[in-house]
């Protein structure tokens, strides 16, 4: 069974049809790149998924499960999780308590346990810390760890948010432009850090309008339009269709 299902999304926003009965599959361990002009519906998409809005039509299948009416509490509870256009941090928090507060709790979350601060919760916890640690040393903010989130540069915002995606020990990471506005050094770590976690298992979809990216990192291209998707594939096959030529592109452009 497929790892995610989208079937027949749409979404309105004040008459505009936003989302125009989308569907699509995500196999488990994929790294699918989502393209599209501004306005196409890609952001929509990624909200849909993670629960921030609801679908006016259509389902949203997650591991066997329906998930299209549940809050984003329980979808990332799931496995689902995301980043955003806009980092969102908490600035008065250092670096490793933002990652301690995307870390994955399961004692944490038990009335008992929560009550009674048993050593399941304290072993949790020393393990969190332990988790948020190394994705930190990943990203390469491990000597940031204590530092407030609103002392850290952009590109370091970039990848912290990046590192606590990967705290939250989702099956699904949904990245939303993860490498806008970043310096070339910073960009080169992000591309890293997501080809790794593909590789140890993770299943990814981004969105990105930096095609020379695109075409390096995904080994799969969704296209929307309009709120349509127009096409879907591997980039050789995307970079030649004639729709994504006319609706994205403009014009024929060589990424070999």
């Amino acid at each position: 069974m497929p790892f995610l299902i989208l079937e027949n999304l749409s979404k309105h926003f004040d008459g505009n049809l936003v989302l125009d009965n989308v569907s699509l599959q995500l196999k488990e361990r994929e790294l699918v790149a989502m393209i599209g002009p501004n306005g196409s519906g890609k952001t929509t998409l990624f909200n849909a998924i993670s629960g921030f809005l609801k679908p006016d039509q259509g389902k949203i299948i997650f591991k066997g499960i329906e998930i299209n009416n549940l809050p984003p509490n329980k979808i990332a509870r799931l496995g689902i999780t995301r980043s955003f256009q806009r980092i969102r941090l908490f600035h008065q928090l250092s670096v490793l308590d933002n990652m301690l507060l995307a870390a994955r709790y399961n004692e944490g979350e038990k009335l008992f346990s929560a009550l009674f601060r048993t050593r399941l919760i304290h072993k949790e916890e020393e393990e969190n810390i332990k988790k948020s640690l190394e994705y930190l040393s990943f990203v390469g903010l491990f000597d940031k760890k204590d530092s407030l989130g609103e002392n850290l540069s952009f590109g370091q915002r970039k990848l912290l948010e990046l590192a606590m995606a990967f705290a939250s020990d989702a099956d699904l990471i949904l990245l939303d432009e993860p490498t806008s506005g970043v310096f070339p050094e910073t960009k080169a770590k992000i591309i890293q850090n997501i080809q790794k976690l593909n590789e140890d298992g993770k299943t990814i979809l981004f969105i990105e309008h930096d095609m020379e990216l695109v075409m390096r990192l995904a080994k799969r291209i969704i296209v929307l339009d309009h709120g349509k998707l127009i096409a879907d594939g591997h980039p050789d096959e995307i970079v030649n269709n004639e729709h994504v030529l006319d609706a994205y592109f403009g014009k024929r452009k060589s990424y070999a």
